[in-house]
């Protein structure tokens, strides 16, 4: 049986990128259902929308009928599930869509799968023996970090935002449905992503886009919080591999081993552009401390030893080589700044 992939929040900026990794298998069908709310856009799936087994869907996932209605008519045996409200300053703003989306529609599609791969808990339906549930989150359903330290699989939950705390119970939901239901389910809790298509309100494209149009590039706080970074295409390799071959009921952590603190970031990407677009006056003459955000956790790092070592996947960009493509691809995609 050739996969029926459905691909949740695969119009932003990671699913995008992981549905032009995976569409070229032309035996798969694949179905992108997303809302298309400010992350999800049907330009970053431009590139694919000529393929024969590319299907996109605009629905939400907090649709309990719609999502019903699609399992049963399309028979998906595979589930990536990218769909997430994921802004942190727009959770501390208005934090009951990060519950709505982030819990309810998480639920909603595991217990849609649920009553169509399975009789009841532990059985299978045969035809659905190779089903299965990625649910995609993040390393900051941890917490924060000290300088030394990283987060493993086995590291206790701590979430400090509303949106790490609405992806915490998300997790905890897909893990339930593991342990009561026998649902074939993996997680994956990745480091902070950059590269092609993602929100201009993230850091890297605001950095970029408030360099070239010669305004304020601001910096919170001292500048010295700290993110292991993950190139997007590295991090589309690793779910896709976890999807392949992870063990269910598994969490696999996935990142790039490339600690950064911001102000690193900004002076890297000045200092790029001051080769890439000559301006009269070094870009780093544009950056200006700001007040810190509510709630800033200092430090995350992850330890992705468990999938390095298991399954094989290692990232293929460090953070220099990574962040030079990146700028490259927005001073060619101006309109996505």
């Amino acid at each position: 049986m050739k996969n029926k992939i459905l691909i949740t929040g695969g119009a932003g900026f990671i699913g995008s990128n992981y549905v032009e990794l995976i569409i070229e298998n032309a035996e798969d069908q694949i179905y992108v259902l997303d809302n298309l709310t400010y992350a999800g856009s049907l330009k970053n799936l431009e590139a694919v929308s000529h393929f024969t087994n590319y299907n996109f869907i605009k629905g939400d996932i907090c649709d309990e009928a719609l999502i019903d209605s699609l399992f049963k008519e399309h028979q998906f045996n595979k589930v990536v599930h990218f769909a997430a409200e994921s802004h942190v300053d727009n959770s501390i703003t208005g934090p009951g869509a990060f519950i709505q989306t982030n819990i309810v529609g998480t639920f909603n599609l595991l217990h849609s799968a649920y009553r169509l791969w399975m009789n009841d808990p532990n059985q299978l339906k045969e035809e659905y023996k190779d089903a299965r549930f990625l649910h995609v989150s993040t390393d900051e359903v941890y917490g924060t970090l000290g300088e030394k330290g990283f987060f493993l699989e086995s590291t206790p939950y701590a979430p400090n935002s509303p949106y790490s705390a609405s992806k915490a119970s998300s997790d905890f939901i897909v893990r339930s449905y593991f342990h009561t239901y026998g649902m074939p389910v993996v997680t994956t809790n990745c480091s902070n992503n950059y590269g092609a298509h993602q929100h201009k309100e993230k850091l890297i494209p605001t950095i970029i886009r408030k360099a070239i149009s010669g305004q304020e590039i601001p910096i919170y706080g001292n500048g010295k919080n700290i993110r292991d970074w993950i190139y997007v295409t590295d991090h589309c390799r690793g779910i896709k591999l976890v999807l392949e071959e992870g063990k269910l009921g598994e969490t696999y952590n996935i990142g790039g081993r490339n600690e950064r603190e911001n102000l690193y970031i900004a002076y890297t990407i000045c200092d790029l552009l001051d080769k890439l677009v000559p301006n009269k006056t070094p870009y780093r003459d544009q950056m200006a401390f700001v007040q810190d955000r509510a709630g800033h956790d200092f430090r995350y790092a992850i330890d992705a030893d468990k999938i390095e070592s298991e399954l094989g996947w290692k990232a293929d960009e460090n953070f220099e080589s990574g962040i030079l493509k990146t700028i490259e691809w927005y001073l060619e995609n101006k309109d996505q700044l």
